[in-house]
């Protein structure tokens, strides 16, 4: 899937031999990872495995200790290549971070119109479309607290959508939402990944990455363990350790 859709030339993320220190703790050990244009990875593992550190790593929400990372031909490295590769990558947290004085429409469109540059109009009329591909128009002039928190993440999405990134980034969308919301939320990223949108998911959320993956990423000790397609990864995995985990997690 991901070779048909994917364009030539430079891949979207390219990482290599990248590590990261916390103190005297070895988060990220020298990892590799490359993703194409139009690619979705799904990045999974037990918990302290340094699933998030990674992709906070690729829009410098965290520093990185050694190795490169390449993003879209832009080599991460300086204010600059932050900033450039910031604009083209949208990131969506466990937590919503929303305004919680601002309106829903408001919380859109404060993005486009500071760093984008965009009028009061357009803005506007590009957060009700992104608010439309989310399934939740009528929410625009509610305050996020009039929200329930499955829609309140969707919102979260449609105000990294309004940035129009190239790469989307999520981390854990669904790990703050009660178990009824997160179809909800999981099915908007289903339609997106659907479009051809580049995408690293972190998440434990296995039904939505047979569904919705190309690549498989599992990380332990803050290596990358193995890879492979959803089918390999699930039906014949090849660590012991992989294999055990995803045995752990189909069990809940």
């Amino acid at each position: 899937m991901a070779e048909q859709r994917a364009g030539g030339g430079v891949n979207a993320i390219q990482i290599k031999g990248l590590n990261k220190w916390y103190d005297s703790y070895h988060a990220l050990r020298d990892v590799e990872l490359t993703v194409a244009h139009g690619e979705r990875v799904v990045v999974c593992g037990p918990s302290g495995s340094g699933k998030s550190t990674l992709i906070r790593c690729v829009n410098s929400l965290e520093t990185h200790d050694s190795g490169t990372i390449n993003v879209d031909g832009t080599m991460l490295g300086g204010k600059a290549s932050i900033e450039a590769i910031r604009a083209e990558v949208g990131m969506v947290f466990q937590q919503f971070n929303l305004f919680p004085h601002l309106t829903i429409l408001q919380n859109l469109t404060l993005g486009p119109m500071k760093a984008r540059g965009l009028s009061r109009h357009n803005a506007e009329a590009r957060a009700m479309k992104y608010l439309e591909r989310v399934r939740i128009p009528e929410q625009a002039h509610k305050k996020p607290g009039a929200l329930s928190g499955g829609q309140q993440q969707r919102v979260a999405i449609a105000r990294s959508l309004c940035m129009e990134p190239k790469i989307m980034l999520f981390d854990e969308p669904t790990s703050a939402l009660d178990p009824e919301m997160i179809a909800e939320v999981l099915d908007v990223i289903v339609d997106l990944a659907e479009s051809g949108m580049t995408m690293i998911v972190v998440t434990h959320e296995m039904g939505f990455a047979r569904r919705a993956a190309d690549k498989m990423v599992f990380m332990d000790h803050g290596a990358i363990v193995e890879t492979g397609t959803p089918e390999e990864f699930f039906e014949a995995p090849k660590t012991e350790r992989c294999r055990s985990f995803i045995n752990q997690i189909l069990k809940h």
